[in-house]
């Protein structure tokens, strides 16, 4: 196997925790004490500490090469192409950072103070409606199932208001995973609905399905096969007839951001991943920023507060809205997320966010066209950001898509997203983003064609694949049955701090 220079290979010893590194004496850093006793006046004596704190006893340049040798052993966008499918993992411009930065001093309850940011969100939210083609907008969802649960609320309340007790939410079978959960913890009850043969829901299932008693369809479009919701003009109008409502999961919207608005295929109620879609790093877990959309029949349920401007033109934080959901974040949300957010749209136009759109599409079908020779394409279907391959034929030979994405590591690449949707046996969804310049496309490529080369030459090396990285295969049967959670344990197991 031919291994480019990796980016992920970086030391053959795994780094201890901190305070594994300490020892007395080594920080002689001591912190100034105060000229005279501090009265504690009040505060009861069992809840005053006398002891210091249990901070490691280290150097400051042991502190920073820790971290720093920590950092060797991840992996980030900044380092090479994260193809995990519906992540929409592209890269995050430098300069989103430096606007994000500016705002950490501005105090967060004092909107005299904060008139300035208090504009730039309202100017967000106007840019939102604009893309999505929706009518009102709210900021504060901290994630996409934060917006999904926030929009399923929005919902159920419009439904209370109308006097009805609707129980029953649709999802189809390729929409994302968090899809059911979020209906189900606002109240309603999740009825998977099967997609057809070509991949996307068809209308005439859906008339086969809706009852009075279906309060809304959750669809995500494009959905996780990469495929274009073909009939959603026609779905909407079918729930509409039923008075019912679609709600869109708009995590994909990288694919028709600037040439599709979901607000003009019927969509009433929608979220977005700014993290995704407008360039926010997201890897690890967060942070992330999930905003919902609405047309103007749902607009009064929107969480508070509302931004708002006074008879003055001055801006307010509107708190006093009856029909509203209530509060389901402190604070203006995740802010930080949410200026990135609009420097990144500033910094394209509409022209540029256009493009980016299209760049995607035409990247992950230029790769998607390499690879179909190589590895099994489940639907013939046209697709757009992403797509979806399976190890049909490699499985045949004993190799695995876990292999295939075990592989990938030792070229340098995080795996694509794998097993999922749970549509599709084997599923490896792999999406490239418009980021990616053609060599790195073509790396990619050619990885998998070697992958795919070695599993009909040698199928029995993926038992010891990776190789190249801090951490090589794993025993992922033990590892699920023998829970090792600190350090301590991994010591006790191994007799020594693990190596490679």
């Amino acid at each position: 196997m031919v291994i480019r220079h990796n980016v992920t290979r970086s030391t053959e010893l795994l780094e201890p925790v901190v305070y594994s590194l300490s020892d007395h004496g080594k920080n002689k850093v001591n912190p100034p004490r105060p000229f005279e006793a501090i009265e504690l006046g009040d505060v009861d004596r069992p809840l005053v500490n006398h002891d210091l704190p249990d901070l490691p006893d280290i150097s400051e340049v042991e502190v920073v090469r820790h971290y720093t040798r920590l950092s060797r052993l991840n992996y980030a966008i900044d380092l090479g192409m994260y193809p995990l499918g519906s992540c929409t993992m592209k890269y995050n411009p430098k300069i989103s950072e430096k606007v994000a930065a500016k705002i950490g001093n501005i105090h967060p309850g004092d909107t005299e103070a904060m008139q300035t940011i208090l504009g730039l969100l309202s100017n967000l939210e106007a840019h939102l409606e604009e893309i999505c083609g929706m009518d009102a907008c709210t900021l504060w969802p901290a994630a996409g199932a934060h917006g999904e649960l926030t929009g399923m609320m929005i919902i159920k309340k419009a439904m209370v208001e109308r006097g009805e007790d609707r129980r029953e939410v649709l999802i189809p079978d390729t929409a994302h995973g968090t899809n059911p959960a979020s209906c189900t913890i606002a109240g309603f009850k999740a009825v998977k609905v099967p997609s057809g043969d070509k991949g996307y829901l068809e209308a005439s299932t859906l008339r086969k399905l809706i009852n009075e008693d279906v309060a809304a369809l959750m669809i995500t479009n494009p959905n996780t096969l990469g495929i274009f919701e073909q009939d959603i003009a026609e779905i909407s109008e079918l729930l509409h007839e039923n008075g019912s409502y679609l709600y869109m999961d708009g995590a994909n919207m990288n694919a028709l951001m600037g040439i599709a608005r979901p607000g003009e295929m019927g969509v009433d109620c929608m979220h977005l991943n700014l993290h995704k879609t407008f360039a926010s790093p997201h890897g690890g877990g967060g942070p992330g920023s999930g905003p919902v959309l609405v047309k103007d029949e749902l607009a009064p349920y929107l969480p508070m507060p509302w931004i708002v401007k006074d008879e003055e033109e001055r801006f307010r934080l509107l708190t006093n809205a009856p029909q509203s959901i209530g509060m389901i974040h402190s604070g203006l949300g995740n802010l930080s997320v949410l200026m990135k957010t609009l420097s990144y749209i500033s910094s394209l136009g509409g022209k540029g966010i256009r493009e980016a759109a299209e760049v995607s599409v035409l990247i992950a079908n230029y790769m998607k066209k390499c690879l179909k020779d190589s590895y099994y394409l489940p639907y013939d279907t046209p697709t757009l950001h992403e797509f979806v391959l399976t190890d049909k034929y490699q499985k045949e030979r004993g190799v695995t898509t876990m292999d295939i994405a075990k592989a990938l590591m030792d070229f340098g690449f995080h795996p694509p997203t794998v097993y999922f949707p749970l549509v599709v046996t084997g599923a490896m969804m792999i999406e490239p983003t418009e980021t990616e310049p053609l060599d790195e496309i073509e790396r990619f490529i050619d990885a998998m064609k070697q992958i795919d080369e070695l599993s009909r030459k040698d199928p029995g090396a993926f038992s010891s694949i990776p190789r190249a990285t801090p951490v090589s295969r794993v025993d992922e049967v033990w590892a699920a049955r023998r829970l090792v959670l600190t350090w301590d344990m991994v010591e006790s197991i191994m007799g020594e701090p693990p190596s490679k």
